[in-house]
């Protein structure tokens, strides 16, 4: 569906539900803060509400609401989210009922999702929407080969859905029922706040189930909707609960950002060794290799190729540069025809121009390499400049950190900076200059001239061989 068709089906309201400590996750993070696809799971539930159209949202929040708020309120500044308070966590239906109060006066469409369902799409809401535009209420549910601890949809002899039964107070034969609650509902608000009144906790664990809204309606007479999803569609609505939960849902999200590169132009050698985050961009006519990690806001133009092991983060990497194999790179910027590696660690702030060259082992931090400037290998590069077609021999360190201080070093362009150098900051070598290989510069260098530290070599004669005959007599008298 296109974003155009999503954008026209607004349903008017959303309750998220985000309040539960998820004790089965064993973590010290709220469990809708934890992460798929590099996006907390609320934020994901969150976003597809909002590309459907839905511009009013409902978050119920208990446990840890202080850092669920804080999250949400920096990923979303401008959306009208509104927030209600489940201090006890007395079942579904009573986290909906903690909600009432922000959507007081409300009377159009509610819907009721969870936050702990992160590969939810806009599509299958806007889908729904389209399907069922004026029942009173839509029950979504899946049919699942093995159902477990789903809730069973119950139905009456000719289809119509009279109940929602929790696995724990089914009977035997409502076990084998194989089409499952999948927790997403639409519910008009007056019939929603209505049944909300009639609801007890007469159950297995004593909560306030929402699903007892079913049989509310149905003794209402009015229309119920009950879509059963099937395949991928059925997997969107898969919620997490454990860190199994989590590494299936983090498959599944990966495997779709893979498929919608792949759709896009990018070549994938193995797109299921690919790690993605949902904010990375990458551009056709890219080749991504193997075992490749891709997060933050990297964004890849096209013809760049990026080797097997790499792993990038919060890069900008310009048309035909090469990142070879096992790089790491984080916060740089990397110039068109530009290249990487093998086993490149390129830091926050390194700016590498056009058909720069960093090889094997350089690290650089916060250094810009101006075009065609080389660091072919074996070098350290911190804070500093290195003009246009300098080259850095292997071994270069800049010595930039006294203790207290970082200090930078400037190189000019065309310089050739000989093997084993230490260049002490702050220091400059000047345009053109050469410094000699085994070098320790301290003090600046001028434009065209020649730096040298190297001692005068001495040669004593025979004195090798002297030394062994004394050794071996040493030892022979032992």
């Amino acid at each position: 569906m296109s974003q155009e068709n999503i954008q026209q089906a607004k349903p008017s309201a959303a309750i998220i539900m985000a309040a539960g400590k998820g004790t089965r996750m064993r973590s010290s993070l709220s469990k809708v803060l934890h992460e798929v696809a590099g996006i907390p799971m609320i934020a994901r539930v969150i976003s597809a509400t909002l590309q459907a159209g839905i511009s009013r949202v409902v978050i119920v929040i208990g446990h840890q609401s202080e850092a669920v708020q804080s999250c949400v309120q920096k990923l979303f500044p401008q959306a009208d989210i509104r927030w209600a308070i489940q201090a006890e966590q007395k079942g579904t239906a009573h986290a909906v009922m903690c909600a009432e109060e922000a959507l007081y006066g409300f009377e159009g469409q509610v819907w009721i999702l969870s936050g702990d369902v992160p590969t939810l799409g806009a599509e299958l809401l806007a889908n729904i929407n389209q399907e069922y535009p004026t029942h009173p209420l839509v029950v979504t549910g899946m049919k699942l080969a093995e159902p477990k601890a789903y809730g069973r949809l119950l139905k009456d002899q000719v289809g119509g859905l009279y109940a929602i039964r929790e696995a724990k107070d089914c009977q035997a034969h409502e076990l084998k029922v194989d089409e499952v609650n999948a927790g997403l509902y639409r519910v008009d608000a007056q019939l929603l706040f209505a049944g909300l009144k009639t609801i007890q906790t007469d159950n297995a664990q004593g909560e306030y189930y929402l699903t007892d809204l079913v049989d509310f309606a149905y003794q209402q007479k009015v229309e119920i909707a009950c879509p059963i999803l099937q395949g991928e569609q059925a997997e969107q609505l898969e919620g997490v609960n454990d860190r199994i939960d989590l590494a299936r849902a983090e498959s599944r999200a990966q495997a779709h950002l893979a498929q919608k590169l792949m759709r896009a132009g990018v070549t994938l050698l193995r797109p299921e060794t690919l790690r993605l985050s949902e904010s990375v961009s990458v551009q056709q006519d890219v080749l991504i290799e193997e075992d490749v990690t891709l997060i933050g806001h990297s964004q890849i133009s096209s013809h760049v190729v990026i080797e097997r092991g790499c792993w990038i983060k919060d890069c900008v990497i310009e048309n035909g540069a090469v990142i070879k194999a096992f790089s790491h790179l984080e916060g740089a910027q990397v110039g068109s025809k530009a290249q990487v590696g093998p086993f490149a660690r390129l830091r926050e702030g390194t700016i590498l121009e056009a058909q720069v060259k960093v090889g094997n082992f350089v690290e650089t931090k916060k250094t810009r390499l101006e075009e065609g400037a080389k660091a072919s290998h074996l070098s350290y590069l911190g804070d500093a400049i290195i003009g246009s077609k300098a080259n850095i021999g292997a071994g270069t360190i800049t010595c930039n950190y006294d203790g207290y201080q970082k200090h930078r070093t400037e190189i000019g362009a065309g310089a050739f900076i000989g093997s084993d150098t230490q260049l002490v900051a702050p220091v400059v070598v000047g345009e053109g200059a050469f410094v000699a290989a085994g070098t320790t510069v301290s003090q600046d260098v001028p434009a065209h001239s020649l730096a040298l530290t190297r001692p005068q070599t001495i040669h004593k004669e025979a004195w090798a061989e002297n030394f062994h005959t004394k050794m071996k007599a040493l030892k022979e008298q032992k």
